[in-house]
């Protein structure tokens, strides 16, 4: 019971627990003889160093810990570390009932009885400088002893043994203590030395042996002193030793102040951090102080990691300490899932020491500094962006992370516009922000245009981009997949409404005569309209003449609000994709003519004269499916397609059809005299 009730107010659900513990209270019973010195130097008079000490011993099992710190009274042992009905825990447990503050829960009661978790008996030797030294033995058992100890002095502080359980002996071994002290108390400020075996080879010569043995037998034989000098054997012997070893060598970067630390000294610290063979690519150092206090080093490596979308990994790499001591490195609360690229340590001066998960969910201190953190993380983005070279690699690498912050991070969506790139129908290799498109617009262009799609060769020479380029607007070119997401989020930058060339609502400026021509293009074309409209029945919500193709016949654009052609593709490559989704979420298709197309203009003059020629059919459902492609959609029924293709083919090339027979979906293109074919050819 005591084990479980334990482990539900520790951040870690395991045995190693007890020393993370048991460092936190002997470094608080330092920090007080410490303070206590300030006042009055005598207090250290008894024993002047800070230490920890650490000595297993495999011969009886135990594992003792001592430090130099303010030692207990025999009271102090009496009400501290009482059965669990007197102990800290108990208490604990009765005052958060009651509405306490968590941050007791660093009171020396709770965090001893961890020993319990590995130990079947636990002896604590104490001295305090205002009382004798005792002993404190107990077995958990319900019971327990304290007698005045007469054996070594300790001079001040505290001594634990813990007596091993058989299946806990792990903790005895050299290895793992240090990796232990390593990962929980690595950043104390006090020394952690611990006591190791050390075991030398030592080679030492026979002679004497030789000379005993010659002396038993009674001769004496000439030898040759070189050849003796030659043969003479050495023999190996292994000399066990022990010595302290100091553990907590690294030392907390953190609390030096930036302009005195070196870029080898941060490159340093950021590989022993992350185990990472390359430097980092930018560090940012700072400290916050006023309502709350916290230090923090953040890095960005140099390229993103293999796996760094996999959710199977930890959602971060900050590691979380509180006053040097390690807390934890996959909390959740701690930076946003976009950052999870950023490497670094958070040191808080204000969140208890043993805190929870649970308890650090709900902890509004750590949702200040994780506020920090953010804008801190958006500010070393910014200033990697001023080295062209530096930013080019960080782009390559965490483009992504960038976008996935626009579409879940609301709050600094604006300040992350700021730093992304794309290829531009006016940048050629380079990549703009959206900051040089703005500078570079014309006047009186009053929105950015954007086009997205599969790759930057798919959509360059796009037909929704002919009239955008034909009157010098520049075009952005979105073809990363999470750019659809990012730009459905941003909608604006600087006033400026994003508009997609491939979506309903694109509004360019024409002049008074452009206009009217357009409508009276309108008006000539409204029965090929609705002819194409009678053909493609459902495939299209409405056929209407263009004002956005130059060049190229027809083009299907896609609503305003519903998904382009590119989130179409990206949502049918979902391998766990809901199909309900794509019901009302699939683009409702508008067709656009190019009324100055000759192919149109010959389709309308076939149109006008035989509503029911088969070829218009034939050609206007060709049209339509080579529209599918060219706009970014993907077909249905290729083979259809291909099939179209062949006749149109077999009759460029003159070749009889007759023998193939046509159904009704795809009727035949039909050779009717040698006008038609004429027409054909000029059409093809």
């Amino acid at each position: 019971m005591l084990v479980l009730i334990l482990l539900e107010f520790v951040p870690f659900r395991c045995t190693e627990v007890f020393l993370l513990m048991y460092g936190v209270l002997f470094m608080q019973a330092l920090d007080k003889i410490r303070f206590e010195s300030l006042t009055d130097k005598s207090k250290l008079e008894s024993q002047p160093e800070f230490f920890i000490h650490i000595i297993p011993d495999k011969t009886n099992n135990t594992l003792t810990i001592i430090d130099s710190g303010i030692g207990m009274t025999k009271a102090d042992l009496v009400n501290n570390l009482g059965t669990i009905a007197r102990s800290g825990t108990k208490e604990f447990m009765e005052a958060l009932a009651a509405g306490a503050d968590v941050s007791m829960i660093g009171q020396f009661g709770v965090g001893f009885y961890s020993a319990y978790l590995v130990a079947e008996k636990v002896i604590v030797t104490t001295k305090h400088n205002d009382d004798e030294q005792y002993i404190w033995e107990s077995q958990a058992g319900g019971s327990f002893t304290v007698t005045r100890d007469s054996g070594e002095p300790l001079g001040r502080g505290t001594k634990i043994c813990l007596h091993l359980k058989e299946d806990q002996l792990e903790y005895l071994e050299e290895r793992r203590l240090k990796d232990l002290i390593k990962k929980h108390s690595e950043f104390i400020s006090y020394p952690i030395s611990l006591w190791i075996e050390k075991t030398t080879e030592k080679e030492i010569s026979d002679d004497e042996d030789e000379e005993e043995k010659k002396e038993e037998e009674g001769k004496v034989e000439e030898v040759d002193e070189e050849k003796e000098k030659e043969e003479k054997k050495k023999k190996k012997i292994q000399e066990i030793s022990h010595e302290w070893s100091l553990v907590n060598k690294q030392k907390p970067i953190w609390m030096r102040k930036p302009e005195e630390i070196n870029k080898e000294e941060y490159s340093a610290f950021y590989k022993s951090l992350t185990n990472d063979w390359e430097e980092h690519l930018s560090v940012k150092h700072f400290s916050v102080e006023g309502q709350l206090e916290f230090k923090a080093i953040l890095f960005v490596p140099k390229r993103a990691p293999f796996d760094l979308f996999d959710t199977r990994k930890k959602p971060n790499n900050i590691k979380l300490y509180v006053r040097r001591v390690f807390i934890m490195d996959n909390c959740e609360e701690l930076i946003p899932e976009y950052l999870g690229f950023v490497k670094g340590i958070v040191d808080s001066e204000d969140l208890p020491l043993n805190i929870s998960r649970e308890m650090l969910q709900q902890n509004k201190i750590l949702k200040v500094i994780r506020k920090n953190l953010v804008k801190k993380c958006i500010e070393m983005f910014t200033e990697i962006s001023e080295n062209k070279e530096d930013y080019n690699k960080f782009y390559e690498s965490f483009s992504k992370n960038l976008k996935l912050g626009i579409h879940e991070d609301s709050q600094n969506k604006t300040k992350l516009a700021d730093l992304l790139r794309y290829h531009s129908t006016k940048s050629g290799d380079e990549m703009t922000s959206l900051k040089d498109y703005v500078t570079r617009m014309k006047e009186g262009q009053q929105d950015i245009y954007y086009i997205t799609g599969e790759s930057k060769k798919a959509v360059e020479n796009s037909p929704f981009l002919e009239k955008l380029k034909k009157k010098g607007y520049e075009v952005l070119f979105m073809v990363d997949a999470i750019d659809e997401y990012a730009v459905g989020q941003l909608k604006e930058y600087e006033g400026k409404k994003l508009v997609s060339a491939t979506k309903e609502g694109l509004k360019l400026d024409e002049t008074e005569d452009e206009a009217k021509k357009k409508e009276e293009l309108k008006e000539k074309f409204e029965g090929l309209c609705k002819v194409v409209k009678d053909v493609l029945g459902d495939r299209v919500e409405k056929v209407v003449v263009s004002d956005r193709v130059v060049d190229s016949p027809c083009c299907l654009v896609t609503g305003e609000y519903g998904w382009t052609a590119n989130m179409e593709r990206i949502m049918k490559a979902q391998a766990l994709r809901d199909n309900s989704m794509a019901g009302y979420m699939s683009s409702k298709k508008t067709m656009e003519i190019n009324p100055e197309n000759p192919i149109m203009e010959e389709l309308r003059k076939r149109a006008d004269a035989d509503k029911n020629d088969k070829s218009v059919k034939d050609l206007v459902l060709l049209l339509f499916e080579t529209a599918l492609l060219t706009s970014g959609f993907s077909l249905d029924d290729p083979n259809t397609f291909g099939n179209r293709i062949h006749r149109m083919l077999k009759l460029g090339l003159s070749i009889d059809d007759d023998a193939v027979e046509g159904d009704a979906d795809m009727p035949p293109l039909e050779d009717v005299d040698a006008e038609a074919e004429s027409k054909m050819e000029e059409v093809d």
